[in-house]
């Protein structure tokens, strides 16, 4: 079988889909790899680095002729459209926020596997890219919001006086968010940290952070990592906690997001009004329409005083870690559906269920 590995083509998308080292891995079973020029560039792979390992570089012409195209963002329409009839792509790819590339697969008689439709079951858990992906982006949130904050993280005793540790607000504790309380943590910064799901409590406190919570939470059930129904007093309460947490904080990082939908809004118009100026407000779930109500793409705006900045592919800023974890997932993607008589497409496999979203040009 014939892979090739697609140069992204989106504003500042550097990683690569699969590094010298997992393609030496696929080209050991007998498959051949041609590698759009200048794929890995972006996360400090050569070309030459892919010809070393068995790989042929070729141009996007050549590439798109390939069996099964690998790569990570979604591609654009024209690109797609450019595709020879019958391709299969392997990547990100979110349907229901990009039905106008997903039309035009279906045009094109081709395949698509989304990985950021794994379903949350154990064997997936060694494919899963939205996890990686996002603990990288948690930790690189605190980055941002410390290089852009007036104020320094840690607590200091110097001559002039006492420097207080900044407070770090953190909504959601997923991936990102447990990650981002960890690096505030080893900045010396006092972190709280708001989830409606109960679990969580436990994970956000062994990383010595503060859990707001309040009366009723306990009572909130969970199943399949999704949060069921929760009664409005309960909802209430716990925004009044947040809230006024809200007012005291010096930073405040967004990480909530929802499985392929619009991301919930968490800071609305008057949640705003009571944030201090000078607050550092990094919205993870920008690309999903933002956890705030003022988050505009990546946009950097400043509301009132407060900067909120919009963040969307944050992993892509760290593109050789970024790569490295993404190529291991999807290599033990692949070792699942390559088969000698080609992909896996049975959808009684609840991976390729979960994942197959187009099927020779006909949706799911």
């Amino acid at each position: 079988m014939k892979f090739a590995i697609l140069r992204e083509s989106r504003p500042g998308e550097r990683r690569v889909a699969l590094i010298p080292e997992s393609a030496a891995v696929l080209l050991g079973r007998g498959h051949t790899i041609d590698v759009e020029k200048g794929a890995g560039e972006g996360a400090g792979y050569t070309d030459d680095d892919y010809v070393a390992v068995g790989c042929q570089v070729v141009d996007f012409n050549e590439a798109r002729r390939a069996d099964v195209l690998l790569g990570i963002r979604t591609p654009e329409v024209a690109d797609i459209s450019s595709w020879p009839n019958g391709r299969t792509f392997i990547g990100l790819v979110t349907p229901s926020r990009h039905p106008e590339q997903i039309a035009a697969a279906s045009t094109g008689g081709h395949t698509v596997y989304a990985l950021d439709r794994l379903p949350r079951i154990t064997r997936a858990q060694s494919m899963d890219v939205l996890s990686s992906q996002n603990n990288l982006a948690g930790y690189k949130s605190v980055l941002v919001a410390a290089e852009a904050a007036p104020n320094v993280f840690p607590l200091m005793m110097t001559a002039a006086g006492t420097i207080r540790p900044a407070r770090v607000l953190i909504y959601g504790a997923g991936v990102a968010g447990l990650q981002a309380i960890a690096t505030a943590r080893r900045l010396g910064a006092m972190v709280e940290v708001t989830d409606i799901r109960p679990e969580t409590r436990e994970q956000v406190e062994s990383l010595g952070a503060t859990f707001l919570s309040v009366e009723g939470l306990d009572r909130v059930v969970v199943t399949g990592g999704y949060v069921g129904a929760v009664d409005d007093d309960v909802l209430q309460r716990q925004r009044e906690v947040v809230r006024a947490a809200l007012a005291k904080a010096d930073v405040v990082i967004l990480t909530a997001l929802v499985a392929g939908g619009t991301a919930p809004t968490l800071v609305h118009e008057d949640d705003l009004a009571v944030v201090r100026r000078g607050t550092v407000i990094v919205d993870l779930a920008a690309d999903a329409g933002g956890n705030c109500v003022a988050t505009r793409g990546d946009e950097r705006r400043f509301v009132n005083g407060v900067l909120v900045i919009g963040c969307p592919h944050l992993a892509a800023t760290v593109p050789t870690t970024a790569s490295r974890l993404w190529s291991k997932n999807l290599l033990a993607f692949l070792e699942h559906i390559v088969q000698e008589s080609g992909l896996l497409a049975d959808v009684g496999d609840e991976i390729v269920a979960g994942t197959m979203v187009v099927v020779n040009g006909q949706e799911r």
